[in-house]
């Protein structure tokens, strides 16, 4: 996935986390099992240029990494959704949505 960084470890998301005080950081969580979060990808995926013009992008599998995905939910007081998206200004969580209410729009409007 072109500009999307790959959220695979606790080291990662502590880098994420520093970045976000220069930059917002966009986690979304994505389960490769669900068509609900195939869609919501897809359609996230025709607005990465816009996006990425504004957020930094990462990707997080959550079959393969759900302790990475329960460690979010834990240390920005987000309950687990999938898909879910988590933007990061500050250290701090300013804006999640999750299934069909995942938008560009209410993405960038946070940002």
């Amino acid at each position: 996935m072109k500009n999307w960084q790959e959220l695979n470890s606790g080291a990662k998301l502590n880098a994420l986390v520093e970045a976000s005080f220069q930059r917002p950081q966009l986690i979304f969580k994505h389960s490769i099992r669900c068509g609900i979060s195939a869609h919501v990808l897809h359609g996230l995926q025709e607005s990465t240029e816009q996006l990425a013009e504004s957020v930094e992008l990462h990707y997080l599998d959550l079959i393969n990494f759900r302790n990475i995905s329960n460690q979010v939910a834990a240390d920005f007081n987000v309950p687990h959704q999938s898909p879910q998206v988590i933007l990061i200004k500050d250290g701090k969580a300013v804006h999640n949505a999750s299934h069909f209410s995942i938008e560009p729009q209410g993405i960038l409007t946070a940002a």
